[in-house]
């Protein structure tokens, strides 16, 4: 199964901001429930980084007398792992386990973002269609053939 396929539920995770902007601004996006990374852009809509909330909470950490003046792009993560609609979400989930991500962006063949994938998402989609593998399985074999 292609990452393609979990596109629409990648794009209602996606929150971009731009690399100039104060790190405030990213960790109002940040403070939604479901979004636990923001991919970084330049002007062009080009990715240029990832900000989560972890890197958020850091800066913050160290910030004196609790005022923060940063900006993202003094935050942010510039070497990003990413995927592309055409790769396969075995491989993707494979990566994500390898280096203990939840999250991670998925972008075009121009580097513009597309989506962010979580786990579970991946994790769901691909049991369901084990799960519709092994329903035509047993019809096939209790005599029922392929529907």
């Amino acid at each position: 199964m292609l990452v393609e396929r979990i596109l629409p539920t990648a794009l209602k995770r996606l929150r971009t901001v731009q690399a100039d902007a104060a790190l405030t601004a990213a960790a109002k996006l940040l403070s939604n429930t479901h979004i636990s990374l923001v991919v970084v852009c330049d002007l062009g809509g080009v990715m240029v980084g990832i900000l989560t909330k972890t890197d958020v909470v850091r800066q913050i950490a160290d910030c004196a007398e609790g005022r923060c003046t940063a900006a993202v792009s003094d935050v942010m993560t510039r070497d990003v792992i990413f995927c592309r609609p055409n790769d396969t979400l075995q491989d993707v989930l494979s990566t994500m386990k390898d280096r203990a991500f939840v999250h991670i962006p998925v972008v075009d063949q121009m580097c513009k973002p597309v989506g962010v994938i979580n786990a579970r998402d991946a994790f769901q989609a691909l049991l369901g269609d084990a799960e519709d593998d092994v329903s035509l399985l047993r019809g096939y074999i209790m005599g029922i053939g392929y529907q």
